[in-house]
């Protein structure tokens, strides 16, 4: 017995027409591959806003560390090696004029006209440290939360950059750096 087509009419549009029609939506919602990752009206790839966004985070930690190092000489020893770690992170990211490792620390403090909350240093060194790790934590954190949004280079950056963040956190709070 033949199949045959039923009396009634189809409403809504048929399979071929939706084929030929979804690649006209698809480009028309900016579903493109040449701006993936752009959101509408920005002219500014995410991962190149990724990379600014890290670079600045990592010069302001640099700054961070030169109010410590300026407020508490003798942590200086202790913290100048992770201080020139964090700008040359920055340097990486492509940032770095704020931050450079030939800067003093009071001019680096002093150049900034109203220091930021987080440049306010606890009266004691155990205090300090852990400021300064719990910033290196949160900062760690935040680019690993970021990997997936980035394309692989950066992502391999970031990676690299939050993995040595943890181990300045560890060097701030159990190791004798």
């Amino acid at each position: 017995m033949p199949f045959s087509p039923s009396p009634r009419a189809r409403s809504g549009p048929r399979r071929r027409s939706l084929l030929a029609v979804a690649p006209a939506a698809l480009a028309l919602a900016g579903c493109t591959g040449g701006d993936s990752g752009r959101p509408a009206g920005d002219g500014q790839p995410a991962a190149d806003r990724a990379r600014a966004r890290a670079a600045r985070d990592s010069e302001a930690l640099a700054e961070r560390y030169d109010a410590v190092i300026a407020a508490r000489p003798g942590l200086a020893g202790r913290l100048r090696p992770l201080r020139e770690e964090v700008v040359r992170h920055a340097r990486a990211l492509g940032g770095g004029r704020k931050a450079s490792p030939s800067a003093s620390p009071s001019a680096s403090v002093s150049s900034s006209a109203s220091p930021s909350p987080s440049a306010v240093v606890p009266d004691n060194d155990k205090d300090t440290l852990a400021g300064l790790a719990t910033a290196e934590k949160e900062l760690a954190d935040r680019r690993a939360k970021a990997l997936g949004g980035v394309p692989g280079e950066l992502a391999r950056l970031l990676a690299s950059v939050a993995a040595a963040g943890a181990v300045h956190v560890y060097l701030l709070t159990e190791g004798d750096a």
